[in-house]
Formats: structure tokens, sequence, C-alpha cells
């Protein structure tokens, strides 16, 4: 999503810096920056002076977020605070990219007027960056996403929809959840909408996600018939038989109608998203 992000600026004629740590960024001019080293982040952004900061990066590996508690916090909310507070000195508009997994997903389709309430570490720790924005940054918005998915991987590691396509692509089975339900977010389409809200210093929560309601297996099934793949490949599994070390929100689709009120950019339905998708690839029907 950070990558999509810097070429659309980059098209839109912006001086982009793109931070970094361990993967070398496609475009922009490069900033090494380790988020753990808090004095960096301040050092880095009285040095440029941007007129606006999109934060996009995580630490978003849940069941690693579980075990190494004190690092999700260094990375998800202290780094989150003191680029909070650098924001607000340099008078930079501060995008901070959060997470459906705020939410208990007891029911689902949750507004931007829910009351969090997370279930796991990570979606502790990004809630806890939520609040220190509201709380240190003067102009900001947060941007909460559900499942992002694309065409390239995330700092070398597959999202979702690529996993998915590699493994059916080789003929192997996949296991996805019938009973994990969440609002599938296209990692361009979402970059589109963030890029607007820097652009236009559009300020507060917007839920910035898919437009549809899905769960795992419908969003593969999808997938599958969007790109011509297998779907008998498809396993059907529920959340109990997963075994992972933190609990997961059963229902965290997030309800859109603010962001498609106030975007120009709109939230995607999942088949249009996934046709984009195809295109990206640079599949075919066949």
């Amino acid at each position: 999503m950070g990558s999509a992000i810097a070429e659309l600026a980059i098209r839109g004629s912006h001086e982009l810096y793109s931070a970094y740590n361990q993967h070398q960024p496609r475009s922009g001019i490069p900033l090494k920056l380790d988020l753990t080293d808090l004095s960096a982040i301040g050092r880095a952004v009285r040095k440029i002076r941007p007129d606006a900061i999109v934060h996009a990066a995580a630490l978003t590996d849940v069941d690693r977020c579980e075990r190494e508690r004190d690092l999700a916090l260094r990375v998800n909310y202290e780094a989150t605070s003191a680029l909070a507070s650098a924001a607000r000195e340099s008078g930079a508009f501060l995008v901070y990219v959060s997470t459906d997994y705020v939410f208990n997903g007891e029911r689902g389709l949750y507004s931007e007027s829910d009351e969090p309430d997370p279930v796991n570490f990570y979606g502790y720790t990004k809630l806890r960056g939520e609040e220190s924005v509201e709380e240190l940054a003067g102009d900001y918005c947060i941007a909460r996403a559900s499942v992002i998915y694309g065409a390239a991987p995330a700092s070398g590691k597959a999202n979702f929809a690529l996993w998915l396509i590699e493994r059916l692509r080789r003929g192997e089975g996949a296991r996805v959840l019938v009973d994990q339900y969440a609002s599938p977010t296209l990692n361009s389409g979402l970059a589109r909408m963030i890029l607007e809200a820097a652009e236009r210093g559009l300020g507060g929560i917007y839920h910035m996600a898919g437009a549809d309601r899905v769960s795992r297996y419908e969003f593969a099934a999808g997938l599958c018939k969007a790109l011509g793949l297998d779907a008998s490949l498809l396993e059907p599994a529920r959340m109990e038989d997963m075994g992972w070390a933190a609990r997961r929100p059963r229902d965290s689709s997030l309800d859109v109608s603010k962001a498609a009120g106030a975007l120009r950019a709109k939230p995607l339905r999942l088949i249009e998203a996934l046709g984009i998708l195809r295109g990206e690839l640079g599949c075919s029907l066949e």
C-alpha cells in the first residue's frame, strides 16, 4: 500500500520521501528510518518539513504482536506517538493507517462512531496509536482498512490474495475461513482514498475499506472467479480449527458510507476491485 501511495503521489507531481527500513522503495526519495529509534523520527520530520505524512508502517503479524508485546508497542504505538508529535511541531497533516482489528468483531459493519474494543494485542497497539494521533497530532486523518491485498507483496511478504493465488496455481489446496468476515481492501483503491485525504486535509476518522462484507471464503471464491483459478481447491475451515496464538475478531467488517460520501475516490465493490487486481496482475479470464 505504501508503494501504491508513493507511485500515485509522484504521478500527481508531489515531491515524495519514501521511508523504509529493510526494503528499498521503488518510488520517491529513499529515507532510511528505523521506527524503533524514536529520536530519529523527529529528526527526519524536522529535516524534511513535509506538508503531509502518511504513516502506513506497522507490525501487522497478529500472532507475533501477541508474543512480542514490547516490540509491538514500540512500533505500533510509541513510534506513532513520536510521529504525531513531530507532525504537530512541523505543521504537517498526518494520515494514520489503522485497522478493523480495533473492533471486537461481535457484530460487524462498524461505523466510525462505534466504540473500539480489540480482542488481541495487535488491535490494542493500533488503537493506542489512534489515541496518540488524536491527542498529539494537530491536523490528522485516521484511515481504517481491512484485509489489505494487492498485486505486489508488502515488504517481501505475500498478502492473502497473493498467497492464495500462488497456492492454487501450484494446484495445492488452501484452507479458507467460512466464519470470519471482513471488508477486503484493494491496496491501490485504498491508496487513492488516502492520497485524496492527505491532499484535501480531510480530518477525522474514516473507514477506507472495501464496500462489501464477505467471509474469507467468499473473498477467495470471488478471486478464483475473477482470475480463472480452480475454486475446487478451496477447503472450508472454521476459526476454531486454526490454532492461532492470538484471537481474531469474527466479524470486523466496516461501514464505509462516510468515506463514500466524502471522497471522490470511492470505496470499491469487491467485483470491481478484483477486476482492477486482475488488470494489475496482467491476468485474463479463460
